[in-house]
């Protein structure tokens, strides 16, 4: 005799988190076919689209109280491919390609970089360090150094320039990919408070800064980049690295 049960409903609201992260992983790789027909500024303009819904799902997966296993896993392998592989393919397509293995070198650099920044991430929150991702990043986190590479483009852009020269540009390519796997702590801005008193100024100064972006895209991004270097060189002078915690070798052994 069989007792049938009640099927399990899922209210469609708390799928949202989910489909705005596949919502990025669509930007990033359509980012990528932009990229290989010449269009770099709508590619660029689709990776900051994902980045902004990355910030975004987490937050609105909290708010529904719908977090699940299977949403972080989700996420983070979205973000390897909206941060790490798109970069690195617009970054070659855009000003490397001519360099031919040199260039390629730095793209891996960068990309590998990326995958070994999440898998530690993902790592400190299952278990050995879940408060330290909480109270600020160990090494600048992906989306910020997609952001970061993408520095020379916006050079480029804002000066109306053909790309720079193409070594540097792979130096630097290289350097972002360091400061990602680096165990010096950067901010979590999601930690950031300040007096309630404030919020008046705050506000004006996030209104400033979306009508800097839509006026001034490629001038408004070179800043913001600027600034965040600012603070990473800050930190690095602060000394402020975690302790090394023993970590699992990558082959799992």
């Amino acid at each position: 005799m069989t007792t049938d049960r009640p099927e399990r409903r899922l209210p469609l609201v708390r799928l949202l988190p989910n489909l705005m992260t596949v919502s990025a992983l669509c930007a990033g790789v359509t980012a990528i076919r932009f990229a290989v027909e010449g269009h770099f500024k709508l590619a660029v303009a689709l990776i900051l689209l994902a980045a902004i819904l990355d910030g975004l799902d987490g937050r609105l997966a909290r708010l529904l109280r719908s977090e699940s296993q299977i949403g972080a896993e989700l996420d983070s392998l979205c973000d390897f491919v909206n941060f790490g592989v798109a970069p690195g393919f617009i970054i070659w397509l855009w000003a490397l390609q001519d360099m031919k293995a040199a260039g390629w070198i730095a793209v891996l650099v960068y990309v590998v970089a990326c995958l070994m920044r999440l898998a530690r991430f993902n790592l400190g929150n299952r278990a050995i360090d879940k408060t330290a991702e909480q109270t600020g990043f160990q090494g600048v986190p992906s989306p910020a150094g997609a952001m970061l590479v993408f520095l020379p483009m916006f050079l480029a852009f804002t000066l109306q320039t053909e790309p720079f020269h193409g070594g540097l540009i792979a130096l630097y390519m290289a350097l972002v990919g360091g400061m990602m796997v680096g165990r010096f702590r950067t901010p979590s801005f999601k930690q950031v408070s300040f007096a309630a008193r404030y919020v008046r100024y705050i506000l004006l100064g996030f209104v400033a800064l979306i009508a800097a972006m839509l006026a001034y895209p490629w001038v408004t991004l070179v800043a913001v980049d600027l600034g965040y270097l600012i603070v990473v060189l800050v930190s690095l002078m602060r000394g402020t690295s975690p302790p090394i915690e023993e970590e699992e070798p990558l082959d799992g052994a």
